[in-house]
């Protein structure tokens, strides 16, 4: 959530700063909200006062002998009008609150201000997109041939958009994910985490994935826990509610978990296979900082997903989104976008964002300032480090050979025992 203090202090800036992401957006509302919660508490306040000194009078009327009975009836209705204006003032709260949950983060001053997402502006390219002298075939078909993926039974034991990787499919997965792991933790010096996949309603909160986006969640039967979305969520409430001193900043971990999304809707016949799945594999990184070492480690997160693309020799490029186009909790998004050949488009695998204090905020995270000694918001960003199912999609694609065969990256072959090259007699 934004800081209360930021918008009492100049609503217009706020509201002028938010409608470049919605244009409608209007802050008279929380301002009314916050004018009630405060009017409530100073009447409950000077109200308190008044029920404290009716005490003391009933003290002193007692200590010198004389009837109370007039006061203590002032006391009982002095304190009934408290209780009363205490309950307003909770609920005034409450309603604040489910305002402020709504409102998205305020974008920073360079992010473009657009409601078209294709007005991003593309940031720098990384290779030449592959050539090929036949037709590509997609990910799907050479998956197929090569027997990596099993569609058709991970729906029977599932649902459809679930992928069930096999045999080399299963390894090359692996492979991936554990080559990913080693950059991101033994070279980036991210520390490691393997979090929960079930979390709690406070947790999915806090990351800001509730309330708004409650519909796109797994959620348990008989418990009030959530299925990852995201291990970003698991990773904002590591430290939530916590104040952690200023020169262990800034923080940096990265997490592997499976991550499960509905993406309810209806794509087109291009989205088929691992596009857009219900699970999928992820190396998350994560930041806690200062509001100073932010904008840093936003290029350091973007750098380090861009590091893993280019290992593995695929054609990308790296975007700026544009207002409308970013995560209700980020302030500034740089996404890494991966070329499908077959499909002639590129796909996002990596979303690097800064969050500034949004989720902090939320999961009271705050740090003790080393020269005050005051406890300020850290600040909160995240980025894949990477997400593995478009990721394959790229490498399947643009590694082909006019034969059906698939050329193995040389960063992923130590990890399939030197295996170079996937033969279609290899699958099944």
């Amino acid at each position: 959530m934004l800081e209360l203090r930021a918008i009492r202090d100049d609503p217009d800036a706020i509201e002028a700063a938010l409608r470049r992401r919605e244009p409608g957006f209007v802050i008279a509302p929380i301002v009314e909200a916050d004018a009630a919660w405060r009017r409530l508490l100073q009447e409950t306040q000077a109200k308190q006062t008044r029920l404290n000194a009716a005490s003391k009078e009933i003290g002193a009327l007692k200590r010198t002998g004389r009837d109370t009975s007039a006061a203590q009836a002032r006391l009982r209705t002095l304190s009934d009008e408290v209780a009363k204006l205490r309950r307003e003032a909770r609920q005034a709260e409450t309603a604040l609150n489910e305002l402020l949950a709504q409102v998205p983060n305020v974008p920073d001053h360079d992010v473009p201000a657009s409601q078209n997402a294709d007005d991003k502006p593309v940031l720098r390219e990384h290779a030449s997109k592959p050539d090929f002298d036949f037709t590509p075939r997609g990910h799907l078909e050479l998956s197929d041939a090569l027997g990596l993926l099993d569609f058709p039974r991970a729906a029977r034991m599932a649902q459809t958009r679930f992928p069930m990787y096999i045999g080399l499919g299963a390894q090359l997965e692996w492979a991936l994910i554990t080559f990913m792991w080693d950059v991101q933790v033994r070279e980036h010096g991210y520390t490691p985490v393997l979090p929960p996949l079930l979390v709690n309603e406070a947790t999915m909160f806090a990351t800001g994935q509730l309330p708004k986006f409650e519909d796109d969640l797994y959620r348990c039967r008989d418990d009030a826990l959530y299925l990852l979305p995201t291990s970003e969520a698991a990773l904002t409430s590591l430290h939530r509610d916590e104040i952690l001193p200023e020169e262990a900043l800034p923080l940096r971990y990265a997490a592997y978990t499976p991550c499960f999304r509905r993406e309810a809707g209806t794509y087109g016949a291009d989205e088929k296979g691992l596009i857009r799945v219900h699970q999928f594999n992820k190396i998350e990184m994560y930041c806690f900082c200062t509001p100073e070492q932010g904008a840093t480690l936003l290029e350091g997160l973007v750098a380090d997903a861009e590091d893993v693309v280019r290992r593995l020799g695929l054609h990308f490029r790296t975007t700026l989104l544009v207002t409308s186009d970013m995560a209700q909790q980020a302030a500034k998004t740089i996404d890494v976008e991966v070329w499908l050949p077959a499909q002639g488009r590129y796909y996002e695998v990596s979303s690097c964002s800064n969050c500034r204090s949004y989720q902090a905020v939320r999961g009271n995270i705050r740090y003790k300032t080393a020269a005050t000694g005051k406890n300020r918001y850290v600040h909160t960003l995240n980025g894949s480090g990477l997400a593995t199912s478009r990721l394959l999609a790229s490498l399947l694609e643009s590694n082909q050979e006019p034969d059906g065969r698939v050329r193995v990256p040389e960063a992923l072959q130590p990890y399939l025992g030197g295996l170079a090259v996937l033969e279609p007699t290899q699958g099944g």
